[in-house]
C-alpha cells in the first residue's frame, strides 16, 4: 500500500511578545483549518480560542475550508483592538496637540 501524499506548508502567527513560523507536513489537499489544528497553535495560544480565527494565505484572506497548496504560508491574524481609521485620527490629533474630539 502506498503512503499517503503529503505536502509542506507553514503556519505563521504573531503577537506582541512572540512570533511563530511553523513548518508542517500535512496531507495533500489539507484545508486551512486542518493545518491550523496540526500546528498546535490553538492549544498554545488561548486568545485564538475566542471566536473563529481570521486566516490568510500569503496576505490574502481565506476561509477555514480553503484547500492549501504545497508551499503555502497560512497566516493567523489577531483581531483588531481598535478601528484603524479612528486610531489614525487620534494619533494625528495627538501630534497636533489637540484632543481627538476637536477640543484643546
Amino acid at each position: 500500500m502506498a503512503a499517503a501524499a503529503t505536502m509542506r506548508v507553514e503556519v505563521a502567527y504573531a503577537r506582541p511578545d512572540r512570533q511563530w513560523l511553523l513548518a508542517l507536513e500535512v496531507d495533500a489537499g489539507a484545508t486551512a483549518q486542518a493545518a491550523l489544528l496540526a500546528s498546535g497553535l490553538l492549544a498554545e495560544c488561548s486568545e485564538l480560542q475566542i471566536g473563529e480565527p481570521v486566516l490568510g494565505v500569503w496576505s490574502r484572506k481565506v476561509t477555514a475550508d480553503t484547500v492549501l497548496e504545497p508551499g503555502d504560508r497560512l497566516e493567523v491574524y489577531r483581531p483588531l483592538v481598535a478601528d484603524p481609521k479612528t486610531a489614525r485620527r487620534n494619533r494625528a490629533a495627538k501630534q497636533r496637540g489637540r484632543h481627538p474630539g476637536g477640543r484643546p
